[in-house]
């Protein structure tokens, strides 16, 4: 069952303010966005706070914020689903007075105590026909209309039934008298007119119990489509360890935007063999035929190389702006000395290696201040005993070229290397080791160029003292 394809397609992303956005519900906001946006339909948000003990503003704030951050905005203003209490609470009375849910005065332990030794505790009813104490606190329950399945075709798994003995007289509002989640979603997807239901496969047993409250309110009943879910290495349910953290995490530690965009799309959603893509592109060719039925693994590594490409694709001035305006405000003034030419030079240099942004800034940082440490396994492997003594006649060499041009600094090292009967690499390892603290990174008289033979003589000098 379903709206079908003639009504304008909106959907939405609705998270609860209980904790910050996590990736997997990041990744559902991101496949109901496209979805809307493949459509030319409208994509709303709508921030579920009914659990007041553990709903805060902050958490409300940080998913708004993740939401923008990636250019995920609702087309209309987000709704709140405690301010629509008084529609919750009318809708209910209104199930009262039909018949179609009742008053429930039964304790958890006598329900319990009814059922005896069954496996599964169902409610039995009772309170559907006895006399009602209407001195004690009460739930209110849904009455399960007679039916042996419910049954709904999802976009993604195909036809789900379940056995009306799954399901009992579900309660629908607390003893406090607020609503159950169950019951809202239903009330306000129906206000907003949400025709597809696009949302993590740990709702699929809610479904049932929603589509019975559909009918029962004279609702239409939404398109459902149940993502599967985002897994560790290990093939279980993704662990913060993994990397089930916030998506506002992920910009701390340097990722771009589009970068993880394209990565969680295609955790469980593919074209073909193509890997990058852009959002046009993105927006182009989803559709929920695509999307997998099992769950994908988060892969660091893959995630990493894919952040790495957007990386390069940028140009250092895009690099430095985003930089200082998302991540490092004082990035370009710590750069003391260096022109905004310089530090574009040197984000050019150091991007090609690097996998993240934070990744970039600590190697440009290092360039500019010296290396704070050595990689002991560098010096181990390139500074061997009569490295010292090469060193010292580099330093000579760039004491007589400081002030020379880089190609005529470049020759006068290649000719060193030929005097002392060594490859240039025997120099240029070191020299890189003095500069940057590691024998990996960019070319030696790249670097060279950028912080002159005078800083260069300094830090060669440090590395050849070094004890």
């Amino acid at each position: 069952m379903g709206l079908g394809s003639s009504s304008p397609v909106r959907v939405r992303f609705a998270p609860s303010p209980t904790g910050h956005l996590h990736i997997g519900s990041f990744r559902t906001a991101l496949f109901n966005w496209l979805f809307a946006r493949h459509n030319n339909g409208t994509f709303l948000v709508r921030i579920e706070d009914t659990d007041l003990e553990r709903s805060k503003q902050e958490y409300v704030e940080s998913i708004t914020q993740a939401l923008e951050w990636v250019n995920l905005h609702p087309d209309e203003p987000a709704v709140v689903q405690s301010e629509r209490i008084k529609e919750h609470e009318r809708i209910l009375q209104e199930l009262l007075a039909q018949g179609k849910a009742y008053k429930c005065f039964c304790t958890q332990e006598e329900i319990v105590a009814r059922a005896g030794d069954s496996a599964f505790i169902s409610y039995d009813g009772l309170c559907r026909t006895a006399d009602q104490d209407t001195q004690k606190p009460y739930v209110i329950r849904f009455k399960l209309p007679n039916i042996t399945e419910v049954s709904f075709d999802d976009l993604i798994r195909g036809t789900i039934t379940f056995a009306a003995d799954q399901l009992d007289d579900f309660i629908i509002a607390r003893s406090d008298g607020r609503p159950m989640y169950n019951f809202v979603v239903v009330v306000d997807d129906h206000a907003m007119g949400i025709t597809d239901v696009i949302r993590g496969e740990d709702h699929i047993s809610n479904t049932p119990k929603q589509i019975l409250l559909y009918q029962a309110c004279g609702y239409t009943v939404p398109n459902f489509a149940h993502i599967p879910l985002i897994l560790g290495p290990s093939g279980d349910r993704l662990s913060k360890r993994d990397g089930a953290t916030s998506a506002l995490a992920y910009k701390k530690m340097g990722y771009l935007p589009d970068a993880l965009v394209n990565y969680l799309v295609r955790l469980g959603w593919s074209h073909g063999d193509q890997e990058i893509f852009t959002r046009e592109q993105l927006i182009e060719f989803f559709t929920l035929d695509s999307v997998g039925k099992k769950g994908s693994i988060f892969d660091i590594d893959k995630l990493n190389w894919m952040n790495g490409v957007y990386m390069r694709e940028r140009s250092a001035q895009e690099l430095v702006s985003y930089i200082t305006t998302e991540l490092d405000a004082d990035f370009v003034a710590a750069l003391l000395g260096w022109d905004a030419a310089q530090i574009e030079r040197v984000v050019d240099l150091f991007k090609e290696r690097a996998h993240t942004l934070v990744e970039l800034i600590e190697a440009v940082k290092r360039l500019h201040d010296g290396p704070p440490h050595y990689e002991q396994a560098d010096l181990d492997k390139w500074i061997e005993p009569e490295t010292k003594e090469h060193i010292s006649e580099l330093i000579e060499v760039l004491q007589v070229h400081e002030n020379s041009s880089i190609d005529v600094l470049q020759d006068a090292i290649k000719a060193l290397a030929k005097k002392l009967g060594i490859k240039l690499v025997k120099l240029a390892q070191p020299t890189r080791i003095a500069l940057i603290g590691s024998s990996a990174g960019p070319g030696v008289f790249d670097m060279l160029a950028v912080i002159g033979a005078s800083q260069t003589m300094a830090r060669l000098s440090r590395l050849r003292d070094l004890k």
